[in-house]
């Protein structure tokens, strides 16, 4: 029994030998292997971007047009804080009050360009990148889309009946149009109907053509996004190279086309004031139509008409023109528009002298209905104090119950003007800038009031009030009228709107013209009939082939004189994928 055993214990040993011999050698060629699999990545020479292959690559990112769809989308969204936030160049003493009532964040605003959006860095980083991404985008694909529409069509496939759409033709063989005529005749057929047509193998056996139509697509893409560009220079002219201004122009008065005639006035960034245009205008009369018969609006202003005298240069002939709401005047690249009106209360100021320290109209602030007004008139010449009024206009004055005095129509039935009157010194002579609708009476010393001696001053027309304490008067001569005008000059507006124009264009080309193509060829059958086949392909999604594909085939059918039901006998007619 134990010769057996010890047989197989020295079997089993062996084998076990064996596997170890087996898994060293395993070993050792993984250890080799790997070794040599180490050392070839160690030897790799693995390819470098470098510089200009960076390059290469971004440009090829920013000119994607997923990237300028991305710019265009950020370009509108940068564009919202403009809504948002005051701007310094509309009202730069509104962005000044807007900090001092925003301490906490007002400054921070301010350091990021909050207040000036459109001529920021970052929005102007963005406009730039959108007008590189643009070009990038339409350059190549004009010149892919040239190349294009100068090649030939592509060649008339194997096997026409696996186009999307596909359909025979036979002719009698009494008709006597062997194939090189009917290839000949479907050649004219599609030339007719706008395809660019190339015949082959005239003199072959089965002769056929191609002809393809539908590149205006494509052009109108290139227009639309060409326009783009165009309208983005046109604003970037117009932000350049334009300039935008306000100004009251009151019953008589006249603008001159100069810097100091402006009330307000917002320069483009590099716009010059040499290069003011020297016209003038005159406002001669101004009239507001009222609405008289509505209950619901009796009283409000429903028309405004301006008549003035306009000079395009100082030598120019003067020429009546009228100025409304939404029918601006337009002197050259200039636009003059029509933005407020209200009334303007002459008034004469004496000082505690007699002599005139200031005469002449005064602009009245609109405040609420029936154009109530305030009132400010500031009189730095008077002696030996200066002075200061400050109340309100009523048009038509009423008064309540409890003495309160209102505006009870918005025309001049009973013109009222109310004032409080001060003395001391304005703060003119600072050289600081003040709001001339508004008088700071913290240190000024009142002359009449509310709770004084001398009640406020109340003065009908030709009306006059003596200043308590010698100071001097003050006369109500009459009202007149005035206007604000809003003017802007843009050299790139009108280029904007032939670019805005021609992208709708371009847009409308591209979405209702498709790329398509067609293939004929034709045959002559052994019993001497002509078959014809066709085919057609659209360039992406075109849910109108099926149509084209029945008109091609109505216009051969006529060209070869095939009546319908006959031609139903003896044609395949069928226009589906599958056969």
């Amino acid at each position: 029994m134990s010769e057996p055993v010890q047989g197989k214990t020295k079997s089993n040993k062996s084998a076990s030998e064996s596997a170890e011999a087996d898994n060293a050698a395993g070993n050792a060629s993984d250890n080799a292997a790997g070794k040599a699999i180490d050392k070839a990545k160690a030897e790799a020479a693995l390819p470098v971007l470098g510089i200009v292959g960076m390059l290469r690559w971004a440009w090829t990112q920013l000119t994607s047009m997923r990237t300028a769809l991305f710019l265009l989308l950020l370009l509108a969204v940068a564009a919202v804080p403009g809504s948002l936030f005051p701007q310094r160049p509309a009202n730069p003493s509104i962005v000044t009050q807007y900090i001092s009532d925003h301490p906490d964040y007002g400054k921070l605003l301010d350091s990021v360009q909050l207040y000036d959006v459109y001529s920021s860095a970052w929005f102007s980083a963005i406009y730039i990148l959108l007008f590189i991404s643009l070009i990038g985008c339409v350059t190549p694909r004009a010149i892919a889309h040239y190349k294009a529409m100068r090649s030939q069509p592509p060649r008339t496939p194997k096997r026409l009946s696996r186009l999307p759409e596909y359909g025979t033709l036979v002719l009698p063989a009494d008709a006597g149009i062997p194939a090189s005529k009917a290839i000949s005749d479907a050649a004219a057929v599609l030339k007719k109907r706008g395809y660019r047509v190339e015949v082959r193998d005239v003199d072959a056996a089965m002769p056929s053509l191609g002809a393809e139509r539908g590149f205006l697509k494509e052009v109108g893409n290139l227009v639309f996004h060409a326009s783009l560009i165009g309208v983005l220079v046109s604003v970037a002219v117009g932000g350049l190279f334009g300039y935008s201004g306000q100004r009251i122009l009151v019953e008589g008065d006249t603008f001159v086309n100069t810097l100091v005639g402006y009330d307000q006035f917002s320069p483009g960034t590099n716009f010059q004031s040499s290069w003011l245009q020297p016209y003038s205008i005159q406002l001669n009369k101004f009239d507001v139509k009222f609405d008289r018969e509505s209950s619901a609006h009796f009283g409000q202003p429903i028309d405004f008409t301006a008549d003035v005298t306009t000079k395009d240069t100082p030598d120019a002939p003067a020429k009546k023109q009228v100025l409304k709401v939404n029918d601006p005047v337009s002197l050259g690249d200039t636009s003059i528009y029509l933005t407020g009106n209200g009334y303007a209360p002459v008034v004469t100021v004496r000082d505690g002298a007699g002599n005139v320290a200031m005469q002449g109209p005064v602009v009245a602030k609109l405040q609420g209905d029936n154009y109530y007004s305030s009132v400010v008139i500031k009189v730095p010449d008077a002696k030996p104090d200066q002075l200061g009024f400050a109340g309100f206009f009523l048009p038509t004055a009423m008064v309540t119950d409890k003495g309160v005095a209102y505006s009870g129509d918005p025309e001049l039935f009973n013109p009222q003007l109310n004032l409080n009157s001060y003395y001391g010194d304005l703060g003119l002579n600072k050289g600081a800038p003040q709001n001339v609708f508004e008088l700071d009476v913290a240190k000024l010393t009142p002359l009449n009031g509310r709770g004084m001696a001398e009640k406020a001053i109340a003065l009908a027309p030709g009306g006059t009030y003596t200043l308590p304490n010698g100071k001097g008067s003050i006369t109500f001569d009459g009202v007149k009228k005035y206007v604000g005008v809003d003017i802007h000059h843009n050299p790139g507006q009108a280029t904007a709107l032939v670019f805005a124009l021609l992208a709708v264009a371009g847009l409308i080309l591209s979405l209702y013209l498709n790329r398509r193509r067609v293939w004929v060829r034709t045959g002559t059958h052994d019993d001497g009939r002509t078959m014809v086949e066709y085919g057609l392909l659209a360039r992406g999604e075109d849910h109108r082939l099926a149509g084209e594909a029945a008109a091609i085939r109505e216009l051969l059918q006529r060209e070869w004189l095939l009546h319908t039901d006959q031609s139903t006998d003896t044609v395949s007619s069928s226009t589906s994928k599958d056969q």
